[in-house]
């Protein structure tokens, strides 16, 4: 079987997605160079046996976005105080109010700059506009729920309440920070938590299922969602869509930047 890189594609990032190990793929490739890897360029994957754990993840189904970023463009310079949103959907402040990508990451990479490296944050923000472009979720929305998760911190830990969520989205069971491979694994972690892995769903589904980014941050966070009352824990976090909202909106607050971690609860 053959596999055509895509952007941000990595060794490491491409077995992981397809639940087959890095050796095994690298054997298939003895003329490949890891480190050169072109969009397009094809390459083999290795048959037989070599998955790990019997099957491991299945592939990731074509990308059925036009490739462009969503909100990359367009938006408010943010600003102002915490609103105390809640209700149903239709009480928090449409997208086409949310602030600037430009302003959302300039307010919050400084966060990310606690715990993560310059190099790390740069990475970060690629991943975001790769998965954006192949996802058709909006960048805001996948910085806000990356800052709500982990605080941007690559290294964050696993939470485990029944469900293991790890990495920067807390996705369900994917990937960790892996420092052999930061772009590979960064990418990975950001593809988790838009696009789903096996054993959940991610943001571009639970926005398919609900129709709007709030009841898909309630659904994200929880598991299920109260649509008249975004407010309602349903056994996680019960701000958690209205932290968000203020995000989105670049309003600040204290304690809003520098005291986050993780806030997924549970599926």
């Amino acid at each position: 079987m053959s596999y055509a890189i895509q952007s941000g594609d990595t060794f490491w990032a491409i077995a992981q997605r397809l639940g087959i190990s890095v050796d095994a793929l690298q054997a298939a490739n003895p003329g490949v160079n890891p480190s050169t890897l072109q969009v397009g360029q094809t390459i083999n994957l290795p048959g037989g046996n070599n998955n790990k754990n019997g099957g491991g993840r299945p592939p990731t189904p074509p990308h059925s976005s036009n490739g462009k970023v969503v909100g990359a463009t367009g938006g408010s310079n943010g600003g102002g105080d915490f609103v105390p949103y809640s209700g149903p959907a239709s009480a928090y402040p449409h997208p086409s109010q949310w602030a600037s990508y430009a302003a959302l990451w300039k307010q919050n990479s400084r966060l990310m700059g606690y715990n993560s490296s310059e190099q790390e944050i740069a990475f970060i923000h690629e991943a975001i506009e790769t998965v954006s472009a192949s996802s058709g979720v909006d960048v805001r929305a996948i910085l806000c729920i990356i800052v709500q998760e982990s605080g941007g911190n690559v290294r964050v830990g696993s939470t485990n309440n029944g469900v293991h969520n790890p990495g920067l989205m807390q996705s369900h069971n994917g990937v960790s920070f892996n420092p052999a491979d930061p772009k590979g694994s960064i990418l990975q972690m950001v593809r988790d938590g838009t696009e789903g892995t096996r054993d959940g769903d991610g943001l571009k589904q639970l926005l398919a299922r609900y129709g709007n980014y709030y009841e898909a941050f309630r659904g994200y966070n929880s598991g299920s969602v109260n649509r008249s009352d975004l407010n309602d824990p349903v056994g996680a976090t019960g701000n958690y869509v209205q932290k968000a909202a203020n995000r989105l909106m670049g309003h600040e607050w204290p304690g809003g930047i520098e005291d986050e971690g993780v806030e997924k609860e549970g599926w």
